[in-house]
């Protein structure tokens, strides 16, 4: 399984009809975005991103409206949001925590504490933490 996270514009992930991101929009992100590279090895939609992290191939995927990646680390779950910023969208977890980008340009769960954040984004941290908060 895995922790996914979710680029959306729906007010709760599953819950996307009628909010949905084009594909045609995300490939067009995907094309001018010189940090991202399509894949389409993986699939149609797929796109590798070449920034610093810690992940082997750090990739992002679009299905059904929505773009996810999933186990990102925190710099993957920063560019989630910046990419978010681009489409007018939000970044979810799994449980619909939402994430931004911080003054720091660090990913943080909305209204918590940056530093358990970048744990709880790292999978480090375990579920009814970060539900918990």
């Amino acid at each position: 399984m895995g922790y996914e996270a979710h680029i959306t514009r729906a007010e709760f992930w599953p819950e996307n009809s009628g909010h949905e991101i084009a594909a045609e929009e995300w490939l067009a992100l995907v094309d001018a975005d010189p940090e991202l590279e399509r894949w389409p090895e993986h699939g149609p939609y797929f796109a590798r991103w070449r920034g610093e992290s810690t992940l082997t191939d750090p990739w992002l995927d679009w299905r059904t409206g929505e773009v996810y990646t999933k186990n990102p680390d925190p710099a993957l779950l920063a560019k989630c949001c910046a990419v978010a910023a681009r489409l007018g969208a939000r970044v979810q977890g799994d449980d619909g925590e939402e994430y931004e980008l911080g003054p720091d340009g660090q990913a943080r769960e909305v209204g918590s504490d940056p530093t358990v954040v970048a744990e709880s984004a790292a999978g480090s941290a375990p579920w009814w933490r970060r539900w918990l908060g």
